[in-house]
Order: C-alpha cells, then sequence, then structure tokens
C-alpha cells in the first residue's frame, strides 16, 4: 500500500516546486526560441516583471452595453440579419467585435445556437416575439440556460423549434 504525502509539511512544497521547475526548464524554456529565455529565468522560477504590461500601457476604454446599444443591435439585425455581426460592428457598433455582437444576439434572441437564424431580419417587435416563443419552448422543456434556449440531446428542442416555426414562421 502506498503511503500518502504530507502536504502540511514544508518540505512537501518544497519538492513540489522544485518539480515544477523542473518541468517549466524541460517544457517552456526553449533553445530555438529565445524570447522563452526572458519568461522563465535559468533556475525554472517565472520571470514575473515579464507579465506586468508595459510601463507606456494605457488601459482601454471601459465599455458598457446598454439600451443605446440593444437599439444599435436591433437596427443592425433589421438592416443586415442575424450572422451579418462583422457589418454590425462597423457600421453601428464600432467598439464592439462582430463576435460580442454574436454573443449579445445570442441574448437578444433567447437562443443558443442562431445557425437556423442565418440571415433572418426582424424589427425589434419581431425579435421580442422571437425571444418569447425561445423561452417558452425551453422553459417547457427545461432548456432554458443562462437567458437562452440550448438544444437537447434527444432532439427535443430542435423538434418543438421546427413545429412553432410551421405553425408561425419567423
Amino acid at each position: 500500500m502506498e503511503a500518502s504525502a504530507d502536504v502540511s509539511s514544508a518540505d512537501f512544497w518544497c519538492q513540489k516546486q522544485d518539480w515544477v521547475r523542473q518541468l517549466r526548464l524541460q517544457f517552456s524554456r526553449r533553445p530555438e526560441f529565445p524570447e522563452t529565455h526572458a519568461i522563465i529565468d535559468n533556475d525554472g522560477v517565472l520571470n514575473q516583471e515579464y507579465f506586468q504590461p508595459p510601463k507606456d500601457a494605457q488601459p482601454l476604454a471601459e465599455r458598457k452595453w446598454g439600451d443605446e446599444e440593444k437599439s444599435k443591435l436591433l437596427e443592425g439585425i433589421e438592416k443586415y440579419g442575424i450572422g451579418c455581426f462583422r457589418e454590425i460592428s462597423e457600421s453601428l457598433l464600432p467598439e464592439w467585435s462582430g463576435n460580442d455582437l454574436r454573443m449579445k444576439s445570442i441574448r437578444v434572441m433567447g437562443r443558443q445556437n442562431l445557425q437556423l437564424y442565418k440571415g433572418w431580419r426582424g424589427d425589434a417587435a419581431a425579435v421580442l416575439r422571437e425571444y418569447e416563443r425561445n423561452k417558452e419552448i425551453g422553459l417547457r422543456l427545461g432548456a432554458w440556460k443562462g437567458g437562452a434556449l440550448v438544444y437537447d440531446d434527444d432532439g427535443h428542442v430542435l423538434k418543438a423549434i421546427e413545429a412553432s416555426n410551421a405553425a408561425s414562421p419567423p
């Protein structure tokens, strides 16, 4: 039977730190990449100075998502359609990337997978109807997670979406 390590002993932690330093030297400090020598010193210790922001670095302006940004996103969905997040970013919300807007659209539409909406255009009222429809399906099937309808492994959510779309297309 193997004896368990005494994690409360100082010797255990010294050995562990030595092991970590050796791994860093073996796998992270590479002769073919001289820049790795600035990250890890000859003893395998991380150079904390390397990870500090440059002295002349300016903090990024804090972005806030509010009603004005949401209105512009809705305007972009109406004008360009779901999936055209780069265009929405460039024309209406340049401080937000296309991926940022895709994530925001998930919340606005209430559906994690926007693929079935690709190219769909709708005004604010139509977006709200889709949100409510997705929320109803999600709550009914236990698939409403974090403010969005998510798919299930059994395909019940997709069948419910298809039935809802057949009865009343988006």
